[in-house]
C-alpha cells in the first residue's frame, strides 16, 4: 500500500469562488469613499441635535449650508485631483486662493475694472501661475514639492504686495471705490432663497470634470503618467505637456476658489486661504485617490469633500471641542490612506 497522500482536485465551486470574493473586495475598495460618506451622513442623522422633534442635521438650510463651506474646498480639490494623479502635489493652491481674493478685490475696488475683466484677469492670472509651476517641474525636473512650496510662498507675498498687506474691503455700488453688484451675487441664494450660488459654481466645476476626465485622451494620459510615467513616455505620451496642464488646471481652480471666497465674504485679504491645500488634499485622498498617482477620480474627490464637511457639520453642531475636531479629522484621513495601502493592486 502506497504512503503517499492522493491529492483532491479543487472543487469547480471553491475555484470560482476565490474570483468572486477578489471582485467583491476591488469593489469595496473602488467606492469606498461612497460607502464613508454613507456612513458619516448616517451618523450625522443619528447623532444630530434634535429641536422639537426635528433632525437639525436634515433641515434643508443646514444641508445647504454644509454645500455652500465645502464648495471652495470641493473646487480646490478637483483640481489637485489632476495633480495627484500623475504622482505630482501642489502645495500652492491656498496661496493662490488668497492671492485671486485679494486680485479680485483690488481690481473692482481700487481699480475700477468691471465684474467679467477682473474674473478673466484673476482667472489668467492663476492658470499662469499654475502652468509656470508644471513648467518648472516637467521641464526643470524640479520636484513638485519643492516647485509648489516655493509657489506657496511667492503666491502669498504677491497677495501681500498686491494689498498692501491689509484687507481689502468689498462695497457695492456705482461710485468710485465700489465693486458692482453683479459680484455680490456670489454670497447670494438661487431658488427661492435655498441653493447657494457657490455650490452651484462647485456642481458646475463637478460636472466639467468629470466629463473631461472620462471622455478626453488627456485623461487616459493622466492615469498612464501616474501609472508608470516611463512606460508612458515610451508610448508616445507627451508627459511634459500633460503635466503642465494639469499644474495649470489646479491654477485654474485655486483662482476660482478664490474669486468664490471674495464674494463670499466681500474682502480679499493676503491671509485667505491658509492651510486650504491640505483641506484640498485630505478630500483627495478621503475620496480614494492614490497619492502614488494613476489612481482615483473627480466622482470620489467630491464624496471626500463632501463627507469632510459633513463631518465638520455636526461636529459643530454637537459643539465639539475644536481641537477635538481636528484630532477626528486626523484619523478619518489616516484610515482613508491606510484603506488604500489595503487595496488591491489589479
Amino acid at each position: 500500500m502506497s504512503n503517499q497522500t492522493e491529492e483532491r482536485p479543487a472543487e469547480p465551486g471553491a475555484a470560482a469562488a476565490a474570483p468572486r470574493r477578489a471582485s467583491v473586495v476591488a469593489t469595496l475598495f473602488r467606492f469606498q469613499s461612497f460607502f464613508g460618506l454613507v456612513a458619516v451622513f448616517l451618523a450625522a442623522v443619528i447623532f444630530s441635535p434634535r429641536n422639537d422633534g426635528q433632525i437639525l442635521f436634515l433641515t434643508s438650510d443646514n444641508l445647504f449650508n454644509i454645500v455652500r463651506a465645502v464648495s471652495e474646498i470641493g473646487i480646490i480639490a478637483i483640481g489637485l485631483t489632476f495633480v495627484i494623479l500623475i504622482g505630482g502635489i501642489d502645495l500652492s493652491v491656498g496661496s493662490v486662493l488668497g492671492l485671486a481674493a485679494v486680485g479680485s478685490a483690488v481690481l473692482m475696488v481700487e481699480d475700477g475694472f468691471g465684474v467679467w475683466v477682473a474674473v478673466a484677469l484673476v482667472l489668467l492670472a492663476g492658470i499662469v501661475f499654475g502652468l509656470l509651476q508644471g513648467t518648472a517641474v516637467a521641464l526643470l525636473g524640479v520636484q513638485a514639492f519643492i516647485v509648489t512650496l516655493a509657489g506657496l510662498q511667492i503666491a502669498r507675498g504677491l497677495a501681500r504686495m498686491w494689498s498692501g498687506g491689509e484687507t481689502v474691503q468689498i462695497s457695492y455700488g456705482d461710485g468710485p471705490g465700489q465693486a458692482p453688484m453683479l459680484f455680490s451675487l456670489l454670497g447670494e441664494r438661487t431658488f427661492g432663497g435655498v441653493v447657494p450660488i457657490p455650490a452651484l459654481i462647485f456642481a458646475v466645476v463637478a460636472v466639467v470634470a468629470i466629463l473631461f476626465l472620462r471622455g478626453s485622451a488627456y485623461s487616459r494620459h493622466l492615469y498612464a503618467i501616474g501609472g508608470n510615467e516611463k512606460a508612458a513616455r515610451l508610448s508616445g505620451v507627451p508627459v511634459n505637456r500633460v503635466k503642465i496642464i494639469a499644474f495649470g488646471i489646479a491654477g485654474f481652480c485655486a483662482a476660482l476658489a478664490g474669486i468664490v471666497h471674495a464674494g463670499q465674504l466681500n474682502a480679499g485679504s493676503p491671509n485667505d486661504g491658509i492651510a486650504y491645500e491640505l483641506d484640498g488634499i485630505a478630500a483627495v485622498v478621503v475620496g480614494g485617490t492614490s497619492l502614488a498617482g494613476g489612481r482615483g477620480s473627480v466622482i470620489g474627490t467630491i464624496a471626500g469633500a463632501l463627507l469632510l464637511g459633513i463631518l465638520n457639520n455636526i461636529l459643530s453642531l454637537n459643539s465639539v471641542n475644536t481641537d477635538l475636531q481636528l484630532l477626528i479629522k486626523g484619523l478619518v484621513i489616516v484610515a482613508a490612506a491606510a484603506l488604500q495601502r489595503l487595496r488591491p493592486t489589479s
